[in-house]
């Protein structure tokens, strides 16, 4: 179950290879107001124990069930990569289901449904591929890359994150209708008319808004990331301004 004690619940979908703790510092940086709830896949951090899955559609079913019926009244998804995909696949999903609907959907540096790149994916396939795209996309520890055994873990994640991607297909779906806010970095390789491309996946508002910084800005210009998503975000949750009691940093 998850905690419905403030105004706003923001789940966080992680990027490929990564796991839910990437969002845990966004607890001390973003108002008290918002609750963030980072969602962990299966097969790494706290589910390390559970099988891996590498199937978008089986993948977006299991996390679809876990937030089904615990969902609190006032929530948004957010999704890095990887991670918005599998945000707007919940999202539809549990609009099938009848659930109730996020405010808002916000996509980080993650091409339209329509746009992507299916030939970059069909190129990730092996080791040495793999090894190549963590070191270009520059979001590893460099630790990771000196210790052996959890760099084997880091790319049998990685695989088993593109095999995720590739699965994808587009929705033959009625768009949402939800606001969709998409974010990009002005030096990643997903071209702005890519993002842009986004819009059509809604009937309700879509904005786009680039950032400096390559495919993990969100990291490297956290600060001013965190407060553009908190005053997006501010719009759904009346007087929280005014009930915050920590200063945002």
């Amino acid at each position: 179950m998850f905690c419905d004690s403030k105004p706003l619940t923001l789940f966080c979908f992680p990027c490929a290879g990564a796991s839910a703790t990437t969002y845990i510092r966004w607890r001390k940086r973003l108002p008290d107001w918002i609750n963030v709830e980072p969602v962990e896949l299966p097969g790494r951090g706290s589910r390390i124990t559970e099988r891996l899955i590498d199937d978008y559609e089986t993948l977006v079913d299991r996390l679809s069930d876990e937030l089904s019926g615990a969902l609190p009244a006032n929530y948004a998804f957010f999704g890095h990569s990887m991670g918005a995909l599998l945000a707007y696949g919940c999202a539809h999903r549990l609009r099938d289901r009848r659930e109730r609907s996020a405010r808002a959907l916000l996509l980080a540096c993650c091409a339209a449904p329509t746009r992507r790149n299916e030939e970059r994916l069909a190129r990730l396939q092996t080791d040495d591929a793999l090894l190549e795209e963590l070191k270009k996309m520059n979001g590893t520890p460099v630790d990771v890359f000196e210790h052996p055994e959890l760099l084997r873990m880091t790319l049998d994640l990685l695989g088993a994150d593109v095999r995720i991607c590739a699965s994808f297909r587009p929705f033959d779906r009625a768009p949402l209708d939800v606001g969709l806010h998409v974010f990009g970095g002005l030096d990643d390789e997903i071209e702005e008319e890519r993002l842009a491309a986004w819009s059509i996946e809604t009937s309700a508002a879509a904005t786009l808004e680039m950032f400096d910084g390559g495919h993990f800005f969100i990291r490297d210009r956290e600060s001013d990331f965190l407060a553009k998503l908190r005053n997006l975000l501010r719009g759904f949750a009346p007087f929280a301004e005014r009930e915050s009691r920590r200063a945002f940093s």
